[in-house]
């Protein structure tokens, strides 16, 4: 077993993180301005986009690219160490176009698209030339269940008609999202995990209405979490992802490779936070010593550091295994990461914020804003008890297949001297 990146890795960490180090980061506090005067996406990320590109930094995540299509052609396993670099600064994925929700988007796309469909809306997502949504979660069902989907999919001559109300639909709030990959029923009386199907529908389409931005945390992103109304809203039969009644299989198709993606970057996220946590700790003293001297401080630095080095062999285990037997039969491993990362996330974060103490909950460092989004995680993609439940039943499985295997180690009554 060998734990060492590859040399091809390696240098695309080096360039990763120089860029990083030398064209993002200087640019948070401009970005944050931006943000902050209502500017949706700042103009300098554009320039940014195209400098990635032209150093070869692009669409970094997607295993399988074709010849015609721009960007690197790296696996999961070697995407991992990327992807945690860029997760040090929010926006910073877009800037490589490797960032929610495109990602899965495209992910979907290169899959199941027509010609046409990749043409019009997979080439355009691949050169970062527009946005994307995905349009899955309703705010009236259990959407952690998918098969609970209300929103309709009708089909009239040639065309389908949507209707229905979908919530937390990120980035959809951008000006240059163009087009949302809705889910919805088809066959109300279908077997339940294939009443549903996907289908393109362009947001200027008539009958499209994005009703709010709804805050997270109290706060809003650039890119959005938006409420989205669909009153008939016409998109022709051509707009259909891959087949009628393929709905659900797509979506776990999709949710696989996101949820490792929203891991790693939570793990550049955790190591950034620790990072600052140490530097406080080494320069800020009381009652007589350096924070990091006392036990309280020394022990959240060292219990930090074990939690993610082993949420990030995890991590790492888990694209492995996705690389070498594909997203379904790593389902437990990335339901494990999900439930695991985003508390092992804001546990780091909270640590740290309590070094800094008050500093530690404003805007002049960036780990309140961190802690929001790993406790976001816990829920987005599905929420923690979903994937407990998940790995706790493929566990009763398999202990059912070796049942009365672990019997010899019980020592009943009878048989004690």
């Amino acid at each position: 077993m060998d734990f060492d990146y590859s040399p091809r890795v390696e240098q695309l960490r080096r360039q990763v993180r120089g860029f990083l180090d030398e064209h993002i980061v200087p640019m948070i506090p401009h970005h944050a301005r931006e943000l902050a005067a209502g500017h949706r996406q700042p103009a300098f990320v554009e320039d940014l986009k195209r400098r990635a590109r032209a150093e070869g930094l692009w669409n970094l995540f997607l295993p399988g690219l074709r010849d015609d299509e721009p960007g690197q052609r790296l696996t999961n396993l070697e995407y991992a160490p990327l992807a945690e670099i860029m997760g040090r600064v929010m926006w910073a994925p877009e800037v490589f176009n490797c960032s929610a929700p495109d990602t899965g988007n495209m992910e979907i796309l290169h899959l199941f698209a027509t010609g046409e469909q990749r043409e019009r809306w997979l080439k355009p997502l691949l050169d970062g030339a527009i946005r994307s949504c995905f349009a899955m979660t309703e705010p009236d069902v259990a959407s952690s269940d998918a098969t609970n989907i209300q929103t309709s999919i009708r089909r009239a001559g040639d065309q389908y008609v949507v209707n229905g109300r979908k919530w937390f639909i990120s980035g959809a709030a951008d000006p240059r999202c163009k087009v949302a990959i809705v889910m919805g029923v088809t066959d109300p009386d279908g077997e339940p995990h294939r009443r549903q199907s996907m289908v393109l529908v362009p947001m200027d389409t008539a009958g499209v209405t994005v009703v709010r931005d709804l805050s997270v945390m109290n706060s809003h992103s650039a890119e959005g979490h938006c409420e989205i109304l669909f009153r008939d809203a016409h998109v022709p039969l051509g707009n259909l992802v891959h087949e009628e009644g393929g709905g659900f299989a797509i979506a776990q198709a999709r949710l696989g490779p996101g949820r490792i993606h929203h891991c790693m970057r939570s793990i550049g996220q955790c190591e950034l936070a620790l990072e600052l946590m140490c530097e406080r700790a080494a320069e800020r003293r009381a009652f007589g010593k350096y924070l990091h001297q006392h036990g309280t401080v020394a022990e959240w630095i060292a219990l930090s550091r074990i939690e993610i080095d082993q949420a990030r062999l995890l991590v790492l285990k888990t694209a492995w295994m996705m690389d070498r037997r594909g997203s379904k039969a790593a389902a437990k491993e990335i339901a494990m990461i999900k439930a695991l990362v985003p508390r092992v996330h804001t546990t780091v974060c909270d640590r740290a914020m309590q070094t800094f103490g008050a500093m530690g909950l404003s805007g002049d460092t960036p780990l309140a804003m961190l802690w929001t989004w790993g406790r976001v995680l816990r829920l987005a993609d599905g929420p923690d008890e979903v994937h407990l439940r998940s790995v706790a039943k493929q566990e009763m499985q398999r202990a059912g297949a070796e049942r009365g295997a672990s019997a010899p180690y019980l020592t009943p009554p009878d048989r004690r001297d």
